[in-house]
């Protein structure tokens, strides 16, 4: 297997939770530099269409990420008006709970009650997503995930911004340079944060904790992500079946740069 367990500091109990959300929203930026909310509501519309469901239940849902912003795409582009979204995280974000189960967003909810996304026998009905967590499963947990999918017959779409095609040696020799050129674009895309606190402002450019976790982050994930022939190694003992098929393809965006990988299983 390619992919390499390196550790993450957005993974660790000890992070102060507001340093958590300052990455997060950065994630978030991320995603609209990438165009991911494009491709996500292309990936979903279809997952949705074949699985028959009318629920997003969206795993590891952290603070939101780019998934209200998906909902809209998939009521503008793709005529799906009464979609709802549920958002479920293993330690659901006080902040997100705050702002999503509002009057005002109906067909958005986020669960207060923790939800493990290794067993889909416990989570809410509808088809599930994992949208830039899978890479932060350790290979016997990520089995564990499409083994649960494929044995409860719940639709599953796993996507990962990025990919892992440098070879790690490359990855190693460039890493200084990367975490440089990494710092550097935290300073400037945090700009585009929404909502721009004043811990973010201070954290980022008089105290550049941020910049510095973030960019370590960022590049730690990438020899972490699942390439498609280590998905292989997962799928091994759960070939597709004439009850549950699996896909996985890297998808790329409107620009040939703007690349993900992503694995769709359905059931039949």
């Amino acid at each position: 297997m390619k992919r390499i367990q390196l550790f993450e500091l957005e993974d660790q109990p000890w992070l102060p939770g507001w340093l958590r959300t300052c990455m997060t929203n950065l994630i978030v930026v991320m995603h609209g530099v990438f165009g991911t909310s494009e491709v996500l509501a292309k990936l979903i519309a279809r997952g949705l269409k074949e699985s028959g469901e009318s629920e997003v239940v969206d795993l590891c849902a952290g603070a939101g990420g780019s998934m209200p912003e998906v909902m809209e795409l998939l009521k503008k582009d793709y005529n799906l008006p009464n979609v709802r979204l549920t958002m479920t995280d293993l330690y659901p974000n006080a902040d997100a709970l705050k702002k999503f189960n509002q009057p005002d967003q109906p067909n958005i909810s986020y669960l207060a009650e923790p939800v493990n996304a290794t067993n889909f026998e416990t989570a809410p009905a509808g088809l599930k997503t994992m949208v830039n967590c899978f890479h932060h499963m350790p290979p016997p947990q990520a089995k564990q995930i499409l083994q649960s999918a494929q044995e409860n017959r719940q639709a599953l779409l796993i996507y990962d911004m990025g990919d892992n095609k440098m070879p790690t040696l490359v990855w190693w020799l460039l890493l200084p340079i990367s975490l440089v050129i990494m710092v550097i674009m935290t300073l400037f895309i945090t700009l585009k944060v929404r909502p721009l606190t004043l811990t973010q402002i201070v954290f980022t450019y008089l105290i550049p904790i941020i910049p510095l976790c973030f960019a370590w982050d960022g590049q730690a994930s990438l020899p972490r992500l699942y390439t498609l022939e280590d998905m292989d190694e997962l799928l091994a003992d759960l070939d597709s079946t004439k009850d549950y098929v699996w896909e996985k393809k890297v998808i790329q965006g409107k620009k040939k740069w703007q690349a993900g990988t992503y694995l769709l299983g359905l059931p039949c």
